[in-house]
C-alpha cells in the first residue's frame, strides 16, 4: 500500500495522530483511496479538491498551492497545528514524500519536528 495514504491533503499525518490511533477518526484519506468510503460524501473542501478532483496525494503536488483560496484560509486559521501542517506541505514540496515519512513516523501526533 502507498504510505502517502496516511498523509492528509493539508499536511496532517494520520498514522501518528492520536485521534486516529485511538480509533476516533477514520483518517483523512483512508477508505476513500480504496473505495470503502464514498469521497463524494466527504465534507472537507481540501480533500475534495486535492484528492477527488485532482487525484493528488497531498496539496504539495499542486502547482497552485500558494494562490489557493482554500489553503490560504485553512492555514490562516487560529491554532498552532495549521502552521505545522503548512510546514509539512512545504517540506514535502522541497524534499519529497520519502524524506517526510522518515521523520513523520517518529512523531507522537498529527504533526511534529521536520528538521
Amino acid at each position: 500500500m502507498n504510505a502517502n495514504r496516511f498523509i492528509g491533503c493539508c499536511g496532517a499525518y494520520c498514522k501518528t495522530c492520536k485521534v486516529y490511533t485511538e480509533g476516533h477518526c477514520k483518517g483523512c484519506k483512508l477508505g476513500f483511496d480504496t473505495g470503502e468510503r464514498d469521497i463524494n460524501k466527504a465534507k472537507c473542501k481540501i480533500k475534495l479538491c486535492c484528492f477527488r478532483d485532482h487525484k493528488f496525494d497531498t496539496c504539495a503536488d499542486c502547482s497552485q498551492l500558494e494562490s489557493c483560496d482554500i489553503m490560504i484560509t485553512w492555514y490562516a486559521s487560529k491554532g498552532y497545528k495549521y502552521k505545522k501542517y503548512k510546514k509539512a506541505i512545504e517540506f514535502i514540496k522541497k524534499k519529497g514524500y520519502t524524506g517526510f515519512l522518515k521523520l513523520a513516523d517518529k512523531w507522537k501526533g498529527a504533526y511534529g519536528k521536520l528538521e
